[in-house]
């Protein structure tokens, strides 16, 4: 289970290849991809069916053996992005020594100076020209080798950097890409790469390139660490540890009354107010079509929403044995202790007594721990998709995560058990009635 946590992660280095590695396992299980621009038809107990959108969020949709309006939907929702740095356009500045450096901007809220001094590479989806002007093509490009780094200025020049330094965005974070070596590549230094990437599976004239999305990922592997092995280091544990966990489940959970949903969302990090965030309506729209294939009107969705369930899972933090005075002095989980339900007066997150008691059973009749989070009243804390969603789909909920270190860190650390326990707890969960 783990190597293969390792291996979707090594392999989703951005949220576009995410989505392409999780449509990929559906397809092999037998999930059907479906246009939203065409009717969904009739469906019946037993299908399974998926839908993207904008290549960098997905939805699959199990159907249960009872109608909606009498079991309604059991929900895992998370999202495949991760903070990071987006290349700008006009992106190559030239500097002495024809040393070229990217123009970058920060996606997300990154711990910039994690970044530095370590070997990235580029990953993202170029955008081709095509007969149809209002439908282009889509690459998705991943350069699978070191390409690229950040570095740190000497402590010579900064004799104050292990002080503190704040950081510029615009000055600080910009990766060396190489240095040109004739007239003909100065310009052409970063479109040279994406071009070598594009041709490896299509001819593709550099006058077709439209434009892009590409961004900055660590090139080193994920791997475990520890005496036992305990631990997990890698990039984008936030969130692909989840949407990984869910997709293990869902794929393995067997036939059920309910109908199961698994949604991945896109831009979480910047606030879910896309067409593929947790904002948007999509989701919402495309539960309510299916409960109309199946029935032919509005009340059977309103009905499947009162009884829905919904996970959302996103990480959460981790003790810390270094600075246990940023935490609860009573709820501080710990790695290895199993899935966190986490809470918020200030409601950013959608868990309350009532949901959390209920993923709290689930966790037992699983027969996995469960822990609980809460911040220390004197520290702001973050916010996820749950009560986002909930707020466009009235659904009961609660907000979990695995507990991790170094949360936003180029490179974070969960544990091993923890993922483990996550996936028979998500398993448990898609199999109930």
């Amino acid at each position: 289970m783990i190597q293969r946590l390792l291996h979707f992660l090594d392999s989703s280095p951005v949220n576009f290849l995410a989505v392409k590695n999780i449509v990929f396992e559906l397809e092999k299980a037998g999930y059907r991809r479906i246009d939203p621009s065409f009717p969904l038809g009739k469906l019946k107990s037993g299908d399974k069916l998926f839908v993207t959108k904008n290549d960098s969020s997905v939805y699959a949709f199990e159907i249960g053996k009872k109608p909606l309006a009498d079991s309604g939907f059991h929900m895992i929702c998370a999202h495949c992005d991760s903070p990071t740095f987006r290349i700008k356009p006009n992106a190559e500045i030239t500097c002495e020594g024809g040393i070229v450096k990217l123009n970058t901007e920060v996606y997300g809220g990154p711990i910039m100076s994690t970044w530095f001094d370590r070997p990235l590479t580029l990953a993202g989806r170029v955008i081709v020209r095509s007969e149809d002007a209002l439908a282009p093509q889509t690459m998705l490009i991943h350069v699978k080798r070191p390409l690229l780094q950040i570095s740190n200025l000497a402590i010579h020049f900064n004799r104050q950097v292990n002080d503190g330094v704040k950081l510029s965005k615009q000055k600080d974070m910009l990766p060396i890409l190489g240095i040109i070596n004739s007239e003909l590549e100065k310009g052409n230094l970063l479109m040279n790469v994406i071009l070598e990437e594009l041709n490896k599976t299509a001819e593709v004239k550099r006058e077709d390139v439209l434009d892009f999305d590409i961004y900055l990922a660590d090139a080193t592997p994920s791997c475990t660490f520890g005496v036992h092995d305990e631990f997990i280091s890698s990039g984008r544990l936030d969130d692909l540890s989840m949407c990984y966990a869910g997709v293990e489940a869902l794929l393995t959970s067997g036939k059920s009354d309910v109908t199961k949903v698994l949604a991945i969302f896109d831009n979480e990090e910047t606030g879910s107010q896309t067409k593929q965030g947790a904002g948007s309506p999509f989701l919402a729209s495309m539960l309510k079509r299916i409960a109309f294939s199946q029935s032919g009107n509005e009340e059977a969705f309103l009905q499947a929403v009162e009884r829905a369930f919904m996970i959302s899972a996103d990480n959460a933090h981790a003790w810390h044995p270094n600075y246990s005075e940023k935490f609860d002095p009573t709820n501080h989980p710990v790695m290895g202790g199993g899935p966190v339900i986490k809470f918020n007066a200030a409601q950013k997150y959608a868990s309350d007594a009532v949901s959390a008691a209920v993923f709290a059973e689930i966790c037992r009749l699983a027969e996995v721990p469960c822990q609980r989070f809460v911040n220390h009243s004197d520290v702001a804390g973050g916010s996820t998709l749950g009560n986002i969603l909930a707020s466009s789909i009235p659904l009961r909920g609660v907000d979990m995560g695995n507990a991790i270190l170094a949360m936003h860190s180029c490179r974070e650390t969960g544990s091993v058990a923890d993922h483990c326990y996550c996936v028979k707890a998500f398993t448990k969960f898609l199999g109930m009635s």
